[in-house]
């Protein structure tokens, strides 16, 4: 599975405001929103499902990364936003330290086959140090992207 397949481009945060975990959620949900790919009547619901699963264990795993996620049934379609903050979140990652990058993505609960290539795909980029160093140091959409579509090339000749 292609990062550049799941990522809204309109939902990519190069420098997220909020720095304590369930308002950066609720930040990167109103991007979701923003971009069409979530309804707005949902958002909440979605949010809330995401913290929940935040406080049955983090997912603040490490090296300044998070991949918050839920599978939900009235998500049809999987989505990923990407967040870069410049400050650091509190996410009360599994290092105690603060994350700059996150990854939140949302899966159909029917298709756990899916959520999983997804979350190999976004693991399978960010357990690499150059990848997360480079993700952190983006400051644009377009910086992102780049990133991204890097990834994906490089994946494939694996």
């Amino acid at each position: 599975m292609k990062l550049r397949d799941i990522v809204i481009e309109e939902a990519i945060i190069p420098d997220l405001a909020g720095t304590e975990r369930d308002a950066a959620i609720g930040e990167i949900m109103e991007s979701l929103i923003g971009a069409g790919a979530v309804s707005p009547e949902l958002g909440d619901e979605f949010t809330k499902a995401i913290v929940r699963r935040e406080r049955r264990g983090s997912t603040g795993f490490g090296h300044g990364v998070a991949v918050p996620h839920v599978k939900h049934a009235a998500i049809t379609q999987m989505v990923v936003a990407v967040a870069i903050s410049q400050k650091g979140v509190e996410f009360n990652a599994l290092d105690k330290q603060p994350v700059y990058s996150i990854f939140l993505l949302l899966s159909p609960e029917d298709k756990p086959e899916d959520h999983l290539d997804a979350m190999e795909a976004i693991f399978g980029n960010l357990s690499h140090e150059t990848f997360r160093r480079f993700l952190r140091q983006a400051t644009t959409t377009e910086h992102v992207l780049t990133l991204l579509e890097e990834a994906d090339a490089k994946a494939s000749l694996r």
